[in-house]
Formats: structure tokens, sequence, C-alpha cells
């Protein structure tokens, strides 16, 4: 058991509505009314009202305090300001939010308006994320963006006259039509910018995008024809690490970057296994066992827990989350494919304190062989993806399932 891990939440809102869905969004989000918003927000304090006893329910105790707060997307910053400042006000009563908590929304450029940033500033948001993904206009057109690059640029601007300077500009290597070279003019801008933080994703090609669906068939809807190869994304992505970090962007996990001591904290509770409470649509939880008589466990239990993807189930209340008890095996797992994402990788130490040697022993038999490939580095008692292991990483994560004795597999609680 991991000291203080307990001792404070993160708190995840999913705000599904877009204005346009992009071409290679794999959430669930869409295209909805905006007469949907208020009964979607409804339902979220309902369900924020609900947490603690849900949480007893399970056998578990929520903790109070909560250090970060993140509203992601879809657009979060298409709801209403008189709806943005209720769901702060349900969370602030049902927790004691840290007066010093990093609190992000997700914001889409050119679709944040004054009294929505207003009341953004009210609810002590501390930090935006912008889901720029190109700033060449025809990219972004392409994809489904709304913006071009001289809305972005107003946008930061404006954000930043009104106090908040702590932003993130999210882009994608590999959409369509992109270029190495039209991928690194969308660098330079965001280096001109002097955001703190930014996140390079690559192209993700799955049945939950359309793009992604017109590529696996085949197809050419979307211009799907013109995505990049894949050597060419990597090529993208290695010169992302490499600009971001000469102009002081350094990479701390697979797809971000940032100045130091401007890491997203929310986001690290996701790689450090700390819990995190998930609400709205297609919204995940993990959440960790109280011990038992005030003395600490031997092993934690861990719950993770997600919501239907369905928004009229979710509206009517008809589904309950689906939750899965993690066994230790399990949870020793994750903390390899989870901390490998991080460039600060996994300390054996720490690991071995929390799932014993042999448990170990088992995973570090897999890191010898990735050495030799070039996938994995073994070094000060930490191991860590090496570059070519970051491009890999989904192949090297495959490596750690299922490591461990066989006794280790069985769940503690059914």
């Amino acid at each position: 058991m991991v000291a203080d891990r307990d001792k404070a939440l993160g708190i995840y809102i999913s705000v599904p509505f877009c204005r346009s869905k992009c071409t290679y969004c794999n959430f669930a989000s869409g295209v909805y009314p905006a007469s949907a918003h208020a009964r979607y927000v409804d339902r979220v304090i309902e369900d924020l009202a609900a947490s603690s006893e849900w949480a007893a329910n399970m056998g578990l105790t929520l903790p109070r305090a909560v250090d970060s707060v993140y509203l992601g997307g879809g657009t979060p910053s298409l709801l209403a300001p008189d709806l943005i400042a209720r769901l702060f006000a349900a969370i602030r009563s049902e927790f004691d939010v840290d007066p010093l908590a990093e609190i992000t929304v997700e914001c889409a450029p050119g679709q944040l308006s004054d009294a929505t940033l207003s009341a953004l500033v009210s609810a002590c948001t501390s930090r935006v994320s912008l889901g720029v993904q190109s700033y060449i206009n025809l990219e972004a057109r392409s994809s489904g963006r709304l913006h071009n690059r001289d809305i972005v640029e107003d946008d930061i601007r404006r954000l930043r006259a009104a106090g908040i300077a702590n932003l993130n500009v999210d882009l994608i290597a590999g959409l369509a039509g992109q270029t190495l070279a039209s991928f690194r003019e969308s660098l330079q801008v965001l280096m001109e910018s002097g955001v703190p933080h930014a996140s390079i994703y690559m192209l993700e090609v799955d049945e939950d995008s359309r793009l992604g669906r017109e590529m696996l068939s085949g197809g050419a809807r979307y211009h799907a024809e013109l995505v990049p190869s894949d050597e060419t994304i990597a090529r993208m992505y290695t010169d992302a690490i490499e600009k971001l970090s000469a102009a002081g962007l350094a990479q701390y996990e697979i797809s971000n970057f940032s100045r130091a001591g401007l890491e997203s904290r929310h986001n690290l509770r996701y790689w450090q296994r700390r819990p995190y409470l998930g609400l709205g649509l297609d919204a995940s939880s993990m959440l960790r066992s109280a011990p038992e008589n005030g003395e600490p466990a031997e092993q934690d239990y861990v719950l993770r827990s997600t919501t239907t993807d369905d928004l009229n189930a979710f509206l009517a209340g008809a589904k309950p989350p689906e939750t899965a008890w993690l066994s230790p095996a399990s949870q020793h797992e994750e903390a390899w494919f989870l901390g490998l994402r991080l460039n600060a990788g996994v300390d054996i130490a720490e690991v071995e304190r929390e799932f014993g040697s042999s448990a170990v022993a088992a995973a570090m038999r897999v890191v010898p062989r990735l050495e030799k490939d070039g996938l994995l580095i073994f070094s000060g008692g930490r191991v860590r993806l090496t570059p070519r292991g970051q491009l890999m990483s989904n192949e090297v994560f495959q490596e750690f399932l299922g490591i461990g004795p066989e006794e280790e597999m069985a769940s503690h609680r059914n």
C-alpha cells in the first residue's frame, strides 16, 4: 500500500456535447440538442449527491478532500454559464475542494463566449485545455474542427487576460492531409504561443471513429487516403519530443509535455493509480478500499467502474455503472503498464513494497528481452521506455499482462 495515496480524490466529469463530430474522434460524444444540457447537468448532480452512498454500498469510503477537478469532453465550454455554475456549486457542496486544487476545463477554440469565460473564472478554473489538433486551417477544417489559427490565438489571449495562464494545447500527428512540414509548422506556432503544456497524440485508427472505420474498410471518405504513413507519423512524434524539449516543454508522459511544475496533476492520477471519481457519460472511476478498523490493509482492494456510453440510458438513470474489483495480480499489471507511460518509469523498490519481491521478480524476467530489443532500459532502480519503446508502447504493455505466480491471479472480492 502506498502511503498517502488515498487522502485526496480527483473528480472527472464528462460533458459529451459537441457542435460537430470530428472525423478522428473515438469518444462517447456527439451533436445533441441544447435542450439536453440542463437535464444532463441535473443527472450529474444527482450522481454527485449519491456518490458517497454508492461507494458505501460497494464497501468503500470516498475521501471528502478533492485536489483536482477535470471537465472533459466533448466540449464542456458549450454548457451555459448558469449550468457551469451549478455544476461547480454541486461539487463543492459534496466535497471539500482544496483552494489550491487544479481545476481543468477542456474548451474548443472559437466556442468560448465571454459569459462562459466569466463563469469559468468564477468557478476558480485554474487550467484550460484547448483542443486545437492543428494550426493549419485546411487540416483543422477537413477533420471537422470549427476554428482557424487566428481564433486559437485570440482565445489564448482572452484566457490569459482573464487570469488563466496554465494552458494546454492538443495536437494530433497523423491527420488526413497532414505532412511532416505542416506538422512542424503547427509545432512552431504552439511553441511561439508560450503555453506551458502540450499534448501530442498519434492518430488512433479503430472502429470507434468515422475516419478509423473508413481506413479499416479501405474507403476514401473523410480524406482517409490522405492519412500519413505510420513512418511519417512516427517521425512527427519524435520531432515533437525533440523540438518541444528544446523549447522548455519536457516530455513527462508518452503524450504529454510541460514546463517544470506544470504537469497535469489530475492526469498524473491515472498513471500513478491514485483514486478518482468519474461522473457523466462513459466516465471511469478508480477507487481504493478504506482500511478496516483503522488499521493499514496488507493489500488494497481496487474498484474500477465505468458509466454507460448511451446518453438516453444515462439521462434516464437506467444503467448503473459497470464495476470490477481488481485482484492483486491485475493491480500489479497496471502498476507496470501505467507506470511505464511516464518518463520516470517504474520504481522497482516501490512496486516490490506494494506487491512483494516474487511478483516483481516475475515481471523483471520480461525486462532483459525488451532491453535487448531496444524497447526498455533498466537503470537507477527504474525501468523506463526508450524512445523506440514509446512508439511501440502497446506492444510493450502487452508483455506485462499475465505476469506473476498463478496463485496471485485470484480476485479478493467477487
